[in-house]
């Protein structure tokens, strides 16, 4: 047993690299497709909002049929059809054509991305321990990985179409031969806690709540991480779309520099998430989440008072050290709350905080019409305390430390 869960956590750590591999092979080819499709800066802006709203339908469609027929057959499912249609935006000739593109991988990016996550927490409730924050990190460095292969493609001088094809079909190939290991269908339980988080209280000595009560106080506790996920994830979009014209705009540093602010930002979040599990074990979740968010509210709050270059990058350090144990407890929180339907509630969060993401760029773009664009991380601020102060939903024991066979297997 202990062989095979320790397969399955490593091909969980393929398929979220695989999948922030995918994503960025998209990214860093984007200003190469709008140059070819010829569409402006706001045209592309439109066609992303068509990008997220495939993978919002991916991720819903993609929770339930997982709790289904299991992640072995959904998450290999996801990454063979996310890889296959990855090269879909490098052959698109005009707007039209990469809008449907956008919206077909959008969609198959979305149905990967939940059934992962959802594989993810029953990976780590039979560890008994948390994981999660680190899948979460490694989806980080796919996004490095694929910056790297596709400048060593432009090297070779191979065009977008041919450079996005060739990763997508080393996805597919990797999508297939991992999925072996991955765990089978989880049995239907009752709700079990996550790793470092308070059962609720028995409901007295007649026995537990009917069910049709526990089924709706658990959908309830859902809706409330998934609106903690949607905060958490607005700031996350407005850091990756903001950073780098905050400095450049607001304290005038060059190009250059003010390209380190985002760097700045994602190098803490990545560190951050390697190391929170550990911390999650020892202090729970609850205390992630809620002196993550503020810390990042503090961090926020530099960047948007501080009128030097040091406390800018301070502030984005802070900020992206402080969100980026949140949303793997929240996504984490949403599947233990049922094991049985952790799918379908990864999928209420990860789609709510999906919208977030998206709209956190345009929410600061609209404030800067009425403030400074500084001014408006204030918005960030208040989200970041009103997360710490939600953050009580998780419920966590004073002592997280967990206890069972499964408990013991090392990492």
């Amino acid at each position: 047993m202990e062989r095979s869960l320790r397969a399955a956590r490593g091909a969980t750590y393929v398929y979220f690299v695989l999948c922030g591999t995918l994503m960025g092979a998209w990214v860093v080819h984007i200003p190469a497709i709008e140059d070819r499709v010829g569409i402006s800066h706001a045209t592309l802006g439109g066609l992303l909002v068509l990008l997220g709203l495939g993978a919002f339908i991916g991720m819903q469609a993609a929770g339930p049929l997982t709790d289904r027929l299991g992640a072995r057959v959904v998450v290999p499912a996801g990454g063979v059809l996310c890889g296959a249609t990855l090269v879909l935006p490098g052959l698109a000739r005009d707007l039209w054509t990469l809008a449907g593109a956008l919206l077909v991988f959008g969609f198959c990016n979305g149905c990967l991305d939940v059934s992962m996550n959802a594989h993810a927490v029953h990976v780590e409730k039979a560890y008994g321990r948390p994981v999660m924050s680190g899948f979460h990190a490694t989806f980080s460095v796919g996004g490095v990985l694929a910056a790297l292969l596709a400048a060593g493609a432009a090297g070779a001088g191979l065009d977008p179409a041919a450079g996005m094809a060739a990763m997508g079909a080393a996805g597919i190939v990797i999508s297939l031969a991992t999925a072996r290991a991955l765990l089978p269908a989880a049995p239907a339980e009752s709700p079990d806690p996550a790793p470092g988080a308070e059962s609720p209280a028995p409901a007295g000595e007649a026995g537990a709540a009917p069910a049709a009560s526990r089924t709706a106080a658990t959908t309830g506790r859902v809706w409330l991480l998934a609106v903690l996920a949607l905060m958490v994830m607005l700031c996350e979009g407005a850091a990756n779309d903001w950073s780098a014209l905050h400095l450049k705009d607001v304290l005038g540093a060059p190009a250059g520099t003010a390209a380190f602010a985002y760097g700045t930002f994602a190098a803490a979040m990545t560190l951050g998430r390697l190391l929170a599990d550990r911390f999650v074990a020892r202090f729970g979740s609850q205390a992630i989440l809620r002196h993550g968010a503020a810390t990042a509210a503090v961090g926020i709050t530099l960047v948007a008072l501080g009128p030097w270059m040091w406390a800018a990058f301070t502030g984005w350090a802070l900020f992206g050290l402080g969100l980026s144990g949140c949303v793997p407890q929240l996504f984490s929180a949403a599947g233990h709350a049922d094991p049985a339907a952790a799918g379908a509630n990864v999928s209420r969060v990860a789609g709510l905080g999906y919208v977030g993401m998206l709209a956190g760029p345009a929410v600061i773009g609209w404030l800067t019409h009425l403030v400074a664009l500084n001014h408006a991380f204030v918005l960030l601020t208040l989200l970041c305390v009103t997360t710490a102060v939600g953050a009580r939903v998780l419920r966590t024991d004073p002592d997280p430390a967990p206890e069972g066979e499964m408990a013991a297997v090392a990492p």
